[in-house]
């Protein structure tokens, strides 16, 4: 998982550009600059490139719902991994 963590914060930096950015598990959309709905488009497009995973639309709406947060988005992209596997 700490591989997963430092590809996906990797793709937060570049999509936010910003390298300092740190993620935590409990990071929502209100505590990165930058972060609205476009921004969560072009981050999802990021990862599922970078990962080579892809999201199904209402996974990626579930992503914006209140309670989701980074740790929500890790734990999506976790699965999805073991699942290609």
């Amino acid at each position: 998982m700490e591989e997963i963590r430092q590809q996906v914060q990797e793709v937060f930096r570049e999509v936010f550009e910003d390298p300092a950015l740190l993620l935590n598990d409990r990071m929502t959309a209100e505590d990165v600059d930058g972060w609205d709905s476009l921004a969560h488009i072009d981050l999802i497009v990021a990862i599922e490139k970078r990962l080579g995973v892809r999201f199904a639309t209402v996974e990626i709406s579930r992503l914006k719902d209140d309670g989701a947060n980074v740790g929500s988005l890790l734990e999506l992209v976790a699965r999805k991994l073991k699942m290609s596997r």
